[in-house]
């Protein structure tokens, strides 16, 4: 077999390959013949799938410079060194099915990274440098032990697909509503209690999998139209034509999952908006004509205000799903049974319903999922 594999890596210099194929080889080492003398400058993708590797060279960049792929998937690894930040070139990083326990913060450094895929270990965290892969289109950390994710992640502007599914995840970060290029998120078998209320206001946004929550009580109707995967979450069955008592009963479920930020839920009953909510209003409309257009004259001064007021300003709890009126401290909701939206005839088993949050009365009345 080291024979096998010596004339195999040396076939490979010869003849400056660019793909060398290393899979199933029972590898225990990364191969010495690889990082001698000047490596393989040349080679561009390595595939070293399902053999017993450990750990990577700390001169693995220096020897495979030019790497643009690198498949590490069914190893035994547990650590990666901090020199794979070197890999400059690097798009594509597999490291599924391994026994990393902590992955090191100079994989931010993979400014060129595409695609990164971490499933099947035993990660705790993900560090926050990830945010800095801007080039970023693919992550699955599915099948870890993740309580969290990394609150940069929203800067990886280019994301088009996130799985995390099967871990220990209780919420969706709502700066993932500010990836506009994601298209499919999946978060099932976690232990999801809520979604933000403005998951699926993208376009791009078409696919959630959100299965096997079994706390998730009701889902934001930005998604009424895009949820692939919503069976396991908790509402209790209704047969029949739902009484007005169970569907308050089942609108009072659906809002325990709100932010405790969102202090009072109106009625149509109430037609004046609480002035602390219309200020807070019209501080977000102001901040945001500010940054739209800092010349503008008529815009006063910015007015100094505490760092967590700024954020909420940035980050409104909600957006009227009828308006898009930012949303602080009050909302009107409106609960919709699955049987009256889109996905009633593709999920027959599933109960959940689809609550709307408006801004106002007036948005309350005329909302309408079938508009």
């Amino acid at each position: 077999m080291a024979s096998e594999l010596h004339e195999t890596i040396l076939m490979a210099k010869q003849e400056r390959h660019k793909n060398l194929f290393l899979n199933y080889r029972n590898l225990n080492h990364f191969p010495v013949e690889l990082l001698k003398d000047e490596g393989l400058h040349f080679l561009e993708r390595l595939y070293m799938k399902r053999n017993s590797l450990t750990t990577l060279p700390d001169n693995l960049a220096q020897k495979l410079p030019n790497l643009i792929e690198l498949y590490l998937h069914s190893n035994n690894i547990v650590i990666i060194p901090e020199a794979i930040g070197n890999l400059a070139r690097l798009q594509s990083l597999d490291l599924s099915s391994n026994a990393l326990l902590l992955l090191c913060p100079e994989v931010g450094r993979l400014r060129s990274l595409r695609h990164l895929r971490l499933s099947n270990n035993q990660l705790k965290s993900l560090p926050p440098e990830i945010g800095d892969l801007q080039f970023l289109e693919t992550l699955d950390v599915s099948v870890n032990q993740l309580v969290s994710l990394p609150n940069r992640l929203h800067r990886c502007s280019s994301l088009q697909y996130l799985s995390a599914d099967h871990n220990l995840l209780s919420h969706v970060p709502r700066h993932l509503c500010r990836l506009t290029r994601l298209t499919q998120l999946s978060m099932a078998a976690n232990r999801l209690t809520f979604l933000p209320l403005d998951l699926g206001g993208s376009r791009e946004l078409q696919f959630v999998f959100v299965d096997n929550n079994l706390d998730l009580k009701g889902l934001p109707s930005y998604l009424y139209n895009k949820v692939i995967g919503c069976n396991g979450c908790g509402m209790s069955p209704q047969g029949g034509m739902a009484c007005q008592e169970s569907q308050d009963e089942a609108l009072s479920e659906a809002l325990l999952g709100l932010p405790a930020e969102v202090k009072a839920v109106a009625s149509e009953a109430d037609n004046v908006v609480p002035l602390e909510e219309l200020a807070m209003r019209m501080l977000h409309q102001l901040y945001h004509q500010q940054h739209i257009n800092p010349t503008d004259v008529n815009i006063p001064p910015t007015i100094p205000l505490p760092k967590s007021l700024l954020d909420l300003l940035q980050f409104p709890l909600g957006h009227c799903h009828r308006c898009t009126q930012a949303m602080f401290t009050v909302i009107y909701p409106k609960l919709f049974p699955l049987r009256h939206t889109a996905l009633a005839g593709v999920h027959r088993r599933t109960t959940v319903s689809f609550v709307a949050y408006c801004c106002s009365s007036r948005c309350l009345r005329t909302f309408n999922l079938q508009g």
